[in-house]
């Protein structure tokens, strides 16, 4: 998807890909809309959309490099949801007076390694504290059956 360029009308992307699966109010009072593969695909491609139904440039979302955006500024779980789209799985994890809600983006690492990118909300929930890659646990040898 990252090869359609600027400008193309959303019809002619839908036509192509199929409906976004997910979409949000994006800042120029456009649409932001996200084709994703979560919760176990690796990818998904955002755009915006403005009022005449034209997109801008399609990026892979999924990326260390695009993952880096979360170190700039205060990102709310609703900014994170809105530029990355759903995440695979939410989970709270830590202590009984310490527990953390973390999203998981299930990812290509470099475009090579089956991991995994845990976003920390905090104790509170409302806004990023921290975030890093770690292996897919999906991709374990050891948890699956052999007969």
């Amino acid at each position: 998807m990252a090869d359609i360029p600027a400008g193309t009308p959303l019809h002619q992307v839908e036509s192509k890909y199929g409906k976004p699966n997910y979409s949000c109010p994006a800042q120029n009072g456009g649409q932001r809309l996200i084709w994703s593969m979560q919760p176990m695909g690796q990818y998904a491609w955002g755009t915006n959309v403005d009022a005449a139904g034209n997109t801008d440039s399609v990026q892979s979302l999924l990326t260390d490099e695009h993952f880096r955006l979360l170190a700039s500024g205060t990102w709310t779980p609703e900014q994170v949801r809105c530029e990355f789209g759903p995440p695979a799985k939410i989970e709270t994890v830590g202590l009984p007076s310490s527990t953390q809600i973390v999203w998981s983006y299930r990812y290509r690492q470099s475009g090579a390694w089956n991991s995994l990118m845990y976003v920390y909300f905090g104790i509170d929930g409302t806004k990023v504290t921290r975030f890093h890659p770690g292996p897919d646990p999906m991709y374990d040898p050891d948890n699956f059956w052999f007969d």
